[in-house]
């Protein structure tokens, strides 16, 4: 693939962060690119946060952005409203104090619902990418929606960012789907497929400016895996060993995805150890993180297809360092093909994310502390929850040191129910729920995934909550009573 030999092409209106932020209406709608913290514009957020004008903007994002979005442009006031995820404290905060409205969505839909529906009705859309021509763009460590958000706007302005690599053009495969009702099947047939260019192209009368930058990414940072952590892992190789060796559906190949953070992170060094015989490993998901290339660098990999890079310092170098190598393995594509439904089920993926704390029926919080407070947003677990072969929610089981337990009686907050959710894997060991009543479920989590603790109160609660009869039984006062 060539890469290109300079950022800027062509008679383009270069200008300062700071004449962007006159260009701004204050209440504007900006759809901004990145996805993972990383890909996303840097200056003229910072521009925005240091300006004296007030503004109140609407601000939507692919996935989680950077600190200069998420940080300071919330601590200068400049939100009012924020969609669909988070990840930063700032914003974090004012989400729960109720400054800054959010909602949350499905990262699949989210193009769909910005480019057609009523969501937003945006006015400008600010990205980043490594180069930039009149009518194009190539994007950095992340695709995300950008595609979609130029389609959406009649005004375009591009951070060229210096700091990162052309060589990043190796990795897009830029497809956009066809407008409903006439939107063809999408033309991918198998995970590493590539059916589209590095390119995102649009009209060059929406390009208003761009602003050149040399700010890197952030780096993501992986805590040390726990005790936990391990042990959640080694159940998990175990279970899938056991799965692909009995299913079919593994005759030739293992698709797998995992969720974003340190736990991901830590699950895909599992897969290293794990005897899935001559079967090729393909990962289908939202996020190339460090256990990724770990995996790559000892051929143990076949493909990777993602949307965005979250890495390490260290993963970055490496992958900066290597890019052509690394590209002829991974491929970043659209969120809104990375996230498909479609695609998830015809590949046939297995979903692997993590969640706050899981009820005795199955039910799934990923979201909301205590039923209340909003922690970062459900991102892309539910497009591979809900349309997986295979789902699988791992999580420690117990928080706080082991003060609490993350088996409750009855999830105060549910993201993904107990139709969507086919195995629970803490530390203590992995329930297989699939073919189950409420009841069976209720005691094979208790059995398999809760802490030796909390085991004798969960057994009275479940005991209160059948006697209250019922295909599926609550003692609500016990089951409330475990948020206090």
């Amino acid at each position: 693939m060539t890469v290109p030999s300079e950022r800027l092409s062509g008679d383009l209106p270069v200008v300062d962060a700071e004449s962007v932020v006159d260009q701004l209406e204050p209440d504007a709608t900006v759809l901004v690119s990145g996805f993972g913290r990383v890909g996303y514009p840097k200056s003229i957020p910072l521009a925005i946060a240091d300006a004296d004008e007030e503004f109140g903007l609407t601000v939507v994002s692919g996935g989680s952005v950077g600190d200069e979005i998420d940080e300071a442009m919330v601590e200068a006031g400049a939100i009012d409203r924020r969609y669909p995820y988070q990840s930063a404290g700032a914003v974090r905060r004012s989400v729960n104090d109720e400054t800054v409205a959010f909602a949350d969505r499905h990262i699949a839909a989210l193009a769909d619902d910005v480019q057609y529906g009523g969501f937003v009705d945006p006015d400008v859309a600010i990205v980043e990418a490594t180069a930039v021509g009149e009518d194009w763009l190539i994007p950095s460590t992340s695709i995300g929606h950008t595609p979609a958000w130029v389609e959406s706007v009649d005004q375009i302005i591009v951070e060229v960012n210096r700091a990162q690599p052309l060589e990043l053009t190796a990795f897009h495969d830029n497809y956009r789907p066809g407008t409903p009702p006439n939107r063809e099947p999408v033309p991918l047939s198998a995970p590493d497929g590539r059916i589209g260019g590095p390119r995102i192209e649009f009209d060059s009368e929406a390009l208003t400016a761009v602003v050149e930058t040399e700010t890197p990414d952030s780096p993501y940072e992986f805590r040390d895996p726990t005790d936990d952590d391990l042990e959640i892992a080694s159940n998990l190789q175990s279970f899938l060993v056991e799965e692909v060796r009995e299913s079919s559906l593994y005759d030739d190949s293992v698709r797998i995805q995992f969720g974003v953070g340190s736990l991901g992170n830590a699950l895909m060094g599992a897969l290293a150890d794990a005897d899935f015989g001559d079967r090729d490993l393909v990962y289908f998901g939202e996020v190339i993180q460090d256990g990724l290339l770990d995996l790559l660098d000892e051929n143990q990999l076949h493909a990777a297809s993602a949307t965005s890079f979250a890495l390490s310092s260290d993963g970055q170098e490496r992958l900066f360092e290597n890019a052509a190598r690394y590209a002829e393995d991974v491929v970043l594509r659209p969120a809104d093909l990375s996230n498909s439904p479609t695609l998830v089920d015809r590949f046939g993926v297995i979903a692997v994310n993590s969640a706050l704390e899981v009820d005795l029926y199955g039910h799934v919080n990923s979201t909301h502390v205590n039923g209340s407070r909003m922690l970062n947003g459900i991102g892309g677990s539910g497009d591979f929850t809900r349309n997986s072969p295979l789902s699988v929610i791992t999580l420690p089981s117990t928080a706080a040191e082991g003060d609490i337990s993350r088996i409750v009686p009855m999830a105060p907050h549910v993201d993904h129910t107990e139709h969507d959710v086919d195995v629970v894997v803490t530390e203590r060991g992995v329930a297989d729920l699939r073919g189950t009543s409420p009841r069976e479920r209720a005691r094979v989590i208790l059995e398999s995934c809760a802490h030796p603790d909390f085991e004798p109160d969960l057994e009275s609660a479940l005991e209160r909550a059948d006697a209250n009869g019922g295909h599926e039984p609550h003692d609500l006062e016990t089951a409330f009573s475990w948020q206090e």
